[in-house]
């Protein structure tokens, strides 16, 4: 039994067997009338939903829509929260300056924003584009600003006494020592991306995901809502798998990658 969790061929299927299982419970008790179908349909229905927008074209025009959002407001957002991290946790002064008015924003919950978002950017795709990068942007920020700090002082030290080049010192030590804090930010913040994606579409939104389950809301088709929200969730985890994907490539040489390697082998 436990080598279907430790071999890493059997670990990628096991790791669907609760969420296939909570389908099949789903499905049996809408089909026993123990859940109403007008509350939360059968995942058979959902399906059925899913192929029927999908050979239409809706489905994909939609889903077009916000990977662009998505991927562009994580570009902007991830970037913007990388620099910020290298600048304070480079400099102190850039910390003193910075660091302060980043973190009361970052605890500004989204919605709060949506109304000075409006005026600010109106309702089209600036708006929506902006908080999802600003979803993205502050764990991308506090996972660098930590991972830098983090940085073994000795190796400063070190590189300091022997006269070692500043680039050298950077590229050599702190982006290294700091890389593993970095890809922890980058989970984050694809996770934060698709969450602000959710609050950002439903700023009059004309096409997304977000304005299909909204729209199908008005005419109480809850298959194409509960599609929707599936959809966010896989998204979503699909962006996991390539964060972690990255993670493994970039971080060979981390002592915690071999040592998971070698347990999976």
């Amino acid at each position: 039994m436990r080598a279907l969790f430790y071999d890493r061929r059997y670990a990628r299927w096991t790791a669907w067997l609760v969420p296939l299982l909570l389908l099949l419970a789903w499905e049996v008790l809408v089909d026993g009338q123990v859940i109403a179908v007008r509350v939360l349909p059968a995942p058979s229905r959902v399906l059925t939903a899913f192929l029927r927008l999908l050979r239409s074209g809706e489905l994909l025009t939609h889903l077009s829509v916000s990977f662009q959002r998505a991927v562009l407001g994580f570009v902007l957002g991830g970037g913007a929260g990388l620099a910020l991290g290298f600048v304070t946790g480079l400099s102190r002064v850039g910390e003193v300056l910075l660091d302060t008015p980043i973190q009361m924003i970052r605890n500004v919950p989204h919605l709060a924003l949506v109304p000075i978002v409006i005026l600010w950017f109106g309702i089209g795709e600036e708006s929506k584009v902006f908080l999802v990068a600003l979803g993205a942007l502050f764990p991308m920020y506090v996972n660098t600003y930590h991972g830098i700090r983090s940085v073994d002082p000795g190796l400063l030290e070190l590189g300091t006494i022997y006269q070692v080049d500043r680039r050298r010192i950077f590229t050599d030590v702190v982006l290294p020592g700091a890389l593993p804090s970095i890809l922890v930010g980058v989970r984050y913040a694809l996770g934060l991306t698709w969450l602000s994606l959710i609050v950002a579409e439903t700023l009059a939104a004309r096409a997304g995901l977000g304005f299909m389950a909204m729209n199908a809301r008005e005419f109480l088709e809850t298959d194409v809502v509960v599609l929707s929200i599936v959809l966010y969730a896989l998204l979503g985890k699909a962006a996991d798998s390539v964060a972690r994907l990255l993670e493994r490539r970039l971080l060979a040489w981390h002592p915690t990658q071999r040592a998971t390697a070698r347990g999976a082998a």
